[in-house]
């Protein structure tokens, strides 16, 4: 990709960020299902159900767009000794299901 710096390397492919890498990716597929699945109850809850496929794709689509950055940041951690974890991007997650789940409370209660 133009303008964007390259990803940083280090000397022990396979280490924690590939593998938080495909956790991450993971979380993106099964997010992404799941707003599919969301899809197929449009007929049965009416158009509610949309507020539920925008949340879960939203999320699906914020893991995608900063999985880059984030690995960059793990690799570097890695190369300067000096790695933590990304409590934050779990948090935002756990939290963003959580309120998918509300949600698809508040959309099967409201019928």
């Amino acid at each position: 990709m133009r303008g964007q710096p390259p990803v940083p390397r280090h000397e022990d492919p396979g280490l924690q960020p590939e593998r938080t890498v495909l956790s991450w990716g993971r979380t993106v597929l099964a997010l992404f299902t799941a707003a599919l699945v969301f899809l197929r109850w449009l007929p049965q809850y009416g158009p509610w159900i949309l507020v539920l496929v925008g949340a879960a794709g939203a999320v699906a689509l914020a893991i995608y767009l900063t999985q880059r950055r984030r690995y960059s940041v793990r690799v570097m951690g890695i190369a300067a000794e000096r790695f933590h974890a990304d409590v934050g991007a779990v948090l935002w997650v756990s939290g963003s299901v959580l309120l998918i789940g509300v949600l698809g409370l508040g959309v099967l209660l409201s019928i």
